[in-house]
């Protein structure tokens, strides 16, 4: 588990954050990422969101294998770059079954070869909140890391998913940038 926590501290500084889908947030000065669970509001912070990471899900074997080898890992001395996207799915999205999932997902997204066309560049990490109940305000949070020369390529890479038919499955997103304070 991992606990986003938005306030006064932290590593990251909020340099944007709007709503880009439904409701935005409070926008807070500065980020912090908390390995494990936060259970309350720390003092100083406007929100916090948790998420777990878990398998990897609407993914064949070929895909994971060509993600897994090209996929270089957060905190990378130059990727002082960030993005956290969280994401909800609305109603229809989860009456799908897994297969019609994947479909949207990839046969008709493209979401994962696209985002293999970003690689080794942009870094991420998926955190499912679904998974936590029914309380959480979002089903998913995106964890992006890149260097400030690949920011272009980052924001290709999101206005290409968010171009996609997947998307119209998103009734809540809120995109948050950001940049390490020492930076």
């Amino acid at each position: 588990m991992f606990s986003f926590i938005g306030g006064s501290a932290g590593p990251w500084l909020i340099d944007q954050m709007h709503g880009v889908v439904g409701e935005s947030m409070v926008i807070p000065s500065r980020l912090s990422i908390v390995p494990g669970p936060v259970l309350q509001l720390p003092h100083g912070a406007a929100w916090f969101l948790r998420g777990i990471t878990s398998n990897e899900r609407y993914v064949v074997r070929e895909e994971k294998d060509a993600l897994v080898s090209r996929q270089e890992g957060l905190g990378r001395g130059a990727s002082t770059r960030a993005a956290l996207i969280p994401i909800r799915k609305n109603a229809a999205w989860w009456a799908l079954t897994q297969d019609e999932r994947r479909e949207v997902f990839e046969a008709q997204s493209h979401h994962i070869a696209m985002g293999l066309k970003y690689l080794p560049a942009v870094a991420r990490r998926l955190h499912h909140c679904r998974d936590l109940g029914p309380d959480e305000p979002f089903d998913f949070l995106t964890w992006f890391e890149y260097a400030p020369s690949d920011s272009s390529a980052f924001e290709e890479l999101v206005e290409a998913l968010r171009a996609s038919p997947e998307w119209k499955y998103v009734d809540r997103e809120v995109d948050i940038r950001l940049t390490h304070a020492e930076a």
